[in-house]
């Protein structure tokens, strides 16, 4: 207290003038109009620029949620389109039928990619979602611009599996224009581009051609997009074009994904294994 009256009395003077300047300027802005409103304006301009410094941080931390929130719902929405589910509004007690329900097939999980690499020769995606979350091995990985990979090995609470880029995995894509399909895999050089096989020459055939799953596999539902046809040429001596195919994935930016489940893999598996089985044994 003594420290603080020493303070006060050595200082009187400039405490004083501080003082006077602030009652002074509160009479100025009260009782002339041009003043108090050139005040209010400086004052809102400060203040509407502090508020949205703040709204941008804190929007900005609040991505992880908005983009998880995101990735759930797109998982969710890709679900209720395979199941098919469709109504005309129409009242079943008049005319004998309404909901109509399609044949379940696919489901799709929400994950973020935790690990990922695109320049070496075999490249692996880790994801953050695994057994507890109904992953399993061989199924399909999806990016909101096209597929990724697939699932191969799985822990409790963490999977990883191939991506499109490493050569010991192929996937059966096809020209959407004309339906034609062959084998689509990396050739271990441009993280962009692949190579699709097995397309013959008397297939009509553009630069941006869109290239998308065939559905022949229990991994992958028909029509997912894959990428574009960036160039082919007609190798002599050959009966197939050399296409190459620009991925609509960049594989350098993915951050969230969603993981495919067939539903009936297995049923499927298992009656054509059983096909094979008959044929072997005759």
């Amino acid at each position: 207290m003594r420290s603080l009256l020493r303070f006060l009395v050595k200082n009187y003077g400039f405490l004083l003038f501080l003082f006077l300047e602030v009652v002074s300027l509160v009479l100025v802005f009260n009782y002339n109009n041009f003043q108090k409103s050139k005040y209010l304006n400086s004052s809102n301009f400060v203040s509407a620029g502090l508020y949205s410094t703040i709204n941008s941080v804190s929007q900005y931390f609040d991505l992880a949620r908005v983009n998880k929130h995101l990735a759930e719902e797109n998982a969710m929405l890709r679900t209720h389109l395979q199941i098919g589910i469709s109504s005309a509004d129409i009242d079943s007690d008049t005319l004998g039928y309404g909901l109509i329900e399609a044949d379940t097939t696919f489901r799709f999980t929400p994950a973020r990619v935790i690990n990922n690499s695109v320049n070496k020769q075999q490249n692996y995606i880790t994801l953050n979602k695994g057994r507890k979350d109904g992953i399993k091995p061989d199924q399909g990985i999806l990016s909101p611009q096209g597929i990724v990979g697939v699932v191969t090995g799985v822990s409790e609470s963490y999977s990883t599996g191939l991506s499109l880029l490493n050569p010991r995995w192929s996937v059966s894509a096809k020209l959407k224009k004309s339906g034609f399909y062959g084998s689509l895999s990396w050739n271990g050089e441009d993280y962009q581009m692949l190579d699709l096989l097995e397309i013959p020459f008397h297939v009509k055939l553009d630069v941006g051609d869109t290239i998308v799953t065939s559905g022949y596999s229990s991994i992958f539902p028909e029509g997912l997009l894959i990428g574009v046809v960036d160039e082919f040429k007609q190798p002599e001596g050959e009966n197939y074009y050399d296409i190459k195919v620009r991925l609509s994935t960049n594989f350098k930016s993915i951050r969230y994904v969603e993981v495919i489940e067939n539903l009936k893999k297995d049923e499927l598996e298992n009656l054509e294994s059983s096909i094979k089985d008959g044929q072997d044994t005759n």
